[in-house]
């Protein structure tokens, strides 16, 4: 088949989709992913061997964040995704595509894919976000409720919520009127949850066409690095990529991790897409080297909460400091701590986060738990979706056409 893979350039969701070509790749099929075009460049740096996906640049990102009502996000992102969605289109038509893969937030490729009679596929580069009438509001970071009273608390706080998420789908399917699609969504064939199932909250709406297919993880470098000399726990920084990740978490952990502050010879490591801009005293380095390698020797991972982090500090049996900050971090923090493979700090001070590395470090059913959290549950082939979603429709090819 030949398959285009849309996603944003930020890196919780480039890579992910970049990570899904590469398998897609590997089996056969002809990829093309739209993003930004520096992973083209960074993806070109690999001096190992990788299986062949084309990279494009994704129309539209140049686009000012004056779209639409300034004062109104949603419908700012409604009339960005109609733009992008006609400049797209021609570019998927001119590739003759099989199958579009469509990341959750750059909804532009599945209205394109819908426009040019397509299947399409939703990527979603974290745990299933949509609602649940079982569960409180995704972002609330709670737990689903117990009781009477947790009930009502989360049928309240649905009832909240629910006046703007009404105002949203308005705003989008005017949005789609716009670019000649009906305003009502059918959806996508499937939907492809990139998570571990132990970062997933049981509900009982789950979609019949969700797949959970694990984490989709990829290093942009081949380098390695060597963590610093002695036997001391060795401690992960990895400062968060997303805007909305807490700015000073690198200084923090500096102070806090201090060896004559914690009276532990500890020898931290900070991995981050580039260089920091501070000194680091001779106890810690800084590299922009493979984080799978260093975390295969890591005793404990401080990060954000971002799910690429998370997924990737799991899936190595490394538990994890939250440190999080906005957008969906306070929810994933919150989750990792409830399934005892980490603990989440806030408010962040150098006193709460050398507590909290401490904990980790002491209590060994802490990485126990995270052993098991990234060995946990079945998984869907992620390939084996697309071949299916793809025959589907060569099956009923007007059941796309809508």
């Amino acid at each position: 088949m030949r398959i285009a893979v849309v996603a944003g350039p930020d890196a919780g969701h480039a890579i992910p989709a970049i990570a899904l070509a590469e398998r897609l790749s590997a089996a056969g099929d002809e990829v093309i992913v739209f993003t930004g075009t520096r992973w083209a460049d960074i993806r070109a740096a690999r001096a190992d061997g990788l299986p062949p996906v084309a990279i494009a640049e994704l129309p539209g990102l140049d686009l000012v964040d004056s779209d639409g009502d300034d004062t109104d996000a949603g419908a700012r992102l409604s009339v960005r995704a109609a733009r992008m969605t006609t400049a797209l289109t021609p570019l998927l038509e001119a590739q003759s595509v099989d199958l579009v893969v469509c990341d959750v937030i750059t909804v532009c490729g599945g209205w394109s894919a819908q426009l040019l009679g397509l299947p399409w596929i939703e990527l979603s580069p974290h745990p299933l976000y949509e609602p649940s009438r079982g569960l409180p509001p995704i972002g609330s970071g709670l737990a689903p409720g117990t009781g009477l009273g947790g009930r009502v608390r989360d049928t309240l706080m649905r009832a909240a919520t629910a006046r703007s998420r009404r105002l949203g789908e308005r705003q989008r399917a005017v949005a789609r009127e716009s670019v000649g699609l009906p305003g009502d969504d059918p959806g996508p064939g499937a939907r492809l949850v990139a998570t571990l199932p132990a970062l997933e909250v049981p509900r009982p709406d789950w979609p019949d066409n969700a797949h959970v297919v694990g984490p989709l993880l990829w290093e942009p470098t081949d380098l390695t690095t060597e963590p610093p000399a002695g036997d001391g726990p060795l401690v992960v920084v990895a400062p968060s990529t997303a805007h909305t990740g807490v700015a000073d978490l690198l200084e923090t952990a500096l102070e806090a991790l201090d060896p004559e502050a914690t009276g532990r010879p500890l020898r931290l490591v900070v991995s981050a897409l580039a260089e920091p801009s501070i000194p680091l005293p001779d106890w810690a380095i800084a590299t922009t080297g493979r984080q799978d390698a260093l975390l295969a020797a890591a005793s404990v991972a401080i990060c954000g909460g971002g799910h690429g982090m998370l997924a990737k500090c799991l899936t190595a049996g490394v538990p994890v400091v939250t440190v999080p900050g906005g957008g969906d971090q306070w929810e994933l923090a919150n989750r990792a701590q409830r399934a005892g493979v980490g603990v989440c700090v806030r408010p962040l001070t150098p006193a709460t986060l050398r507590s909290a590395v401490a904990q980790v470090l002491d209590v060994p059913t802490i990485r126990a738990a995270a052993r098991a959290a990234g060995a946990s549950g079945d998984l869907t082939d992620p390939v084996a979706v697309c071949r299916a979603v793809v025959g589907a429709h060569r099956d009923d090819p007007a059941g796309d056409r809508r």
